[in-house]
């Protein structure tokens, strides 16, 4: 009997420890897992959702909701002027277009500093639409509306010059191009405060319309008609002053000149002389 009980307590002791060992060895593991969790969140950087664009931006370009997409950034290495509302991006009480001031790269992050305000202006290119080029033109006091020109304003585009060769020559006014937009007067493409005597000019054409502006402004003189508000000319081609017509001069018609009687002679020698005698003609 007492070696039944001692057999048993002998058992009961080995299992006792062999629970402890185990017990021990899954402490040992809950603690390793433990510090490895508390290493790894050591290892989680903060972050904060931000707006970047969905594709690279130029210059000029304007920036439209489908142009900006949100992403979690490294709150460490959050860049100055990044946005973090799509509200403060695109206002609902503002529908003007914001236009991008330097390139964006994709998945970059959108600032403050590479885009305008909602409504401001970027400049000639964003002034521009597609196919049209700046031009500038020179102007004075007389030339330019005497000053009271305006960025966005439309202007008639006459050329005067001459025309002809010898004494056909003449002095011609003529229309070339009608409502023209200008788009900046001197260096400035923004409002301009009261009247002011510009040098220059800039206007959006087509490629065409440069090159028959380049050669008026080399063989002429122009000169700007400014446009109302709502005013359309059908053609350019319609209105043309020379010098004749301004003064009412007409070209002097020569009087018919009386037919002169045909004569019709022969010749004839006559000894060491040689004569022409009269004869009939026959035609």
């Amino acid at each position: 009997m007492r070696m039944i009980f001692g057999l048993v307590l002998l058992v009961g002791i080995a299992l006792a420890g062999g629970a402890v060992y185990l017990a021990k060895g899954q402490i040992g593991q809950y603690q390793a897992r433990l510090e490895q969790a508390n290493a790894a969140k050591a290892l989680i950087v903060p972050t904060k959702n931000i707006f970047v664009v969905t594709r690279a931006l130029k210059y000029g370009e304007k920036l439209g909701k489908k142009d900006v997409r949100e992403v979690a950034f490294p709150v460490a290495a959050l860049p100055e002027g990044h946005f973090d509302d799509l509200a403060v991006i695109f206002p609902e009480n503002n529908d003007q277009p914001r236009v991008v001031l330097r390139p964006i790269e994709k998945d970059e992050a959108l600032l403050a500093v590479k885009i305008t305000k909602p409504g401001e202006d970027a400049g000639l290119t964003s002034r521009l639409e597609p196919g049209m080029r700046a031009f500038a033109i020179k102007v004075d006091v007389s030339s330019g509306v005497s000053g009271f020109l305006r960025p966005g304003d439309r202007v008639d585009i006459y050329w005067t010059g001459t025309v002809g060769n010898g004494n056909t020559r003449n002095e011609v006014t003529k229309l070339i191009e009608a409502t023209i937009p200008l788009i900046a007067v001197d260096q400035s493409s923004g409002d301009v405060e009261g009247a002011q005597i510009a040098r220059t000019v800039t206007v959006a054409v087509s490629p065409d319309q440069v090159a028959g502006l380049a050669l008026a402004q080399t063989t002429g003189r122009l000169s700007l008609s400014l446009v109302g508000v709502g005013d359309t000319i059908e053609s350019a081609s319609d209105i043309e002053v020379n010098q004749n017509d301004l003064l009412g001069i007409t070209a002097a018609v020569e009087a018919p000149q009386a037919e002169q009687e045909k004569v019709c002679t022969i010749r004839t020698r006559r000894g060491a002389e040689v004569v022409n005698l009269p004869i009939p003609c026959t035609n």
